[in-house]
């Protein structure tokens, strides 16, 4: 028998995100550990390409390919893998599991790896922002907690979690303090959907691949650090408070997703999302089956009121609905805070963009039939954000409703006036998170 036996032979299973950061942290640098391939999904046009040796270390010259997700029957069994590593989230469990039956009848062993083999740890305070589902809130709760912190008298740096669409080896670490600075990165839809109301308030945001390399930048920066969770991914850096959200709008979510169930059961805090707008029998169907999951966690509750810019724009005409882009497609959700702000404020009709959907954007109404009479803002890449463009410009609507929290206005020429939907995080009924948020920083000596 050698005394050198043969590298365990692994397939990592994602979406331009987790995937990368797991391969960082746990094989890169393991000479038991050969990664073969990733795979891709949700993102478009991110298979075919290849990881870049600059970021995959010594072991790794030539990178590792980006292959799709479609093919995993097949890279299994023709690439002799060992071991199927599953990273990616806002996954039915359904879902997960058929995937490892696929890897499992291939011959390899199915893995998730948990939050201490994929935890950085800093050197200040982490406040953790996540979710049980896309959609929830997250980034309007992270962007709240921004401005008190910072009336707290403390630096505050935003990591993101990961979407590193372009040029990999070019985004590794990304520090964002000015609009010229995404414009510089040619950041996507959305990623300025992100990023751009965090820099309206002043704030740094630091995104990109290597976390462990972004990490040690932004505790240069910062008193405290927020981690503005994407999907319902549990975060990549040690939280000292985790905040996790629900929502009322989708009861029942709190079990039906990977890994929202296991960031639930994580959550030092558990926010009932949107209280404003959904019922009160669901509002206490999720405070309840959040209780029951994680008794020891604080709930609490907020709100999210929508407000449109100029209204009087809106009364009595034929609108276009722009949404936030991932809440609507992978997040499940059939409209936004668009749709419910046309209608609070008495359009006359809501336009139905399938009727003027063209290339891609048409696809993605065939590929997430839940959709409803609404536009998911997409911009991953050129063509897709062209196809967003003739669709908008090609629908028979009066003015534009652009719930996206970007300006895309500004990213795309349109021969509609358009309106913005603006929705901001806001506390609701005792306990308050404010409260819970002084007690944290008193007992951490960060009072100013």
């Amino acid at each position: 028998m050698s005394d050198n036996p043969a590298p365990t032979r692994i397939l990592i299973m994602g979406a331009a995100g987790r995937d990368f950061h797991n391969f960082n942290l746990v094989y890169r640098d393991d000479p038991g550990s050969r990664v073969v391939a990733f795979t891709a999904t949700q993102i478009p046009e991110i298979a075919g390409r290849r990881y870049p040796g600059a970021l995959a270390g010594p072991n790794y010259p030539d990178g590792i390919p980006i292959l799709d997700e479609a093919e995993l029957d097949r890279l299994c069994r023709a690439e002799r893998i060992d071991q199927v590593v599953f990273a990616y989230s806002d996954v039915e469990h359904a879902r997960v599991m058929h995937t490892a039956s696929v890897a499992l009848a291939a011959g390899a062993d199915f893995l998730l790896l948990g939050p201490h083999k994929t935890m950085l740890r800093a050197q200040v305070p982490v406040i953790a922002i996540c979710a049980v589902r896309t959609g929830c809130g997250k980034s309007q709760t992270t962007r709240w907690l921004s401005r008190l912190l910072r009336k707290r008298g403390l630096k505050i740096a935003v990591i993101r979690h990961p979407m590193p669409y372009g040029n990999l080896e070019r985004q590794a670490v990304q520090r964002f303090a000015t609009l010229a600075d995404l414009d510089a990165a040619d950041c996507t839809i959305e990623e300025r959907e992100e990023y751009e109301p965090h820099l309206a308030l002043g704030n740094l945001v630091y995104a990109g691949v290597d976390y462990a390399r972004i990490l040690r930048r932004a505790e240069a920066d910062a008193d405290v650090i927020l981690w503005d969770g994407g999907n319902n991914d549990f975060p990549f850096i040690r939280p000292d408070l985790h905040i996790v959200m629900v929502d009322p709008l989708r009861p029942g979510h709190e079990t039906t997703h990977h890994p929202g169930e296991a960031v639930l059961r994580m959550a030092d805090v558990v926010l009932v999302a949107k209280v404003n707008s959904a019922s009160d029998a669901d509002v206490q169907r999720v405070t309840e089956s959040a209780h029951r999951i994680n008794a020891a966690a604080t709930i609490v509750r907020g709100s999210s009121p929508v407000q449109l810019d100029a209204p009087e724009q809106v009364r009595g005409k034929r609108v276009l609905v722009v949404e936030d882009g991932p809440s609507i497609t992978h997040g499940g959700m059939p409209y936004g805070a668009g749709y419910v702000a046309a209608t609070q404020n008495q359009a006359g009709a809501i336009v139905d963009p399938r009727d003027a959907a063209v290339d891609q954007i048409a696809r993605v109404y065939e590929q997430y039939p839940h959709i409803g009479k609404v536009l998911p803002a997409l911009g991953y890449h050129p063509a897709q954000l062209e196809a967003l463009r003739a669709t908008i410009n090609a629908a028979q609507a009066e003015v534009v409703v652009s719930a996206t929290p970007c300006n895309l206005a500004s990213l795309i020429a349109l021969n509609k006036p358009v309106v913005r939907a603006r929705y901001e995080f806001a506390e609701a009924g005792a306990p308050e998170l404010s409260s819970l948020i002084d007690t944290f920083l008193q007992e951490r000596g960060l009072e100013r």
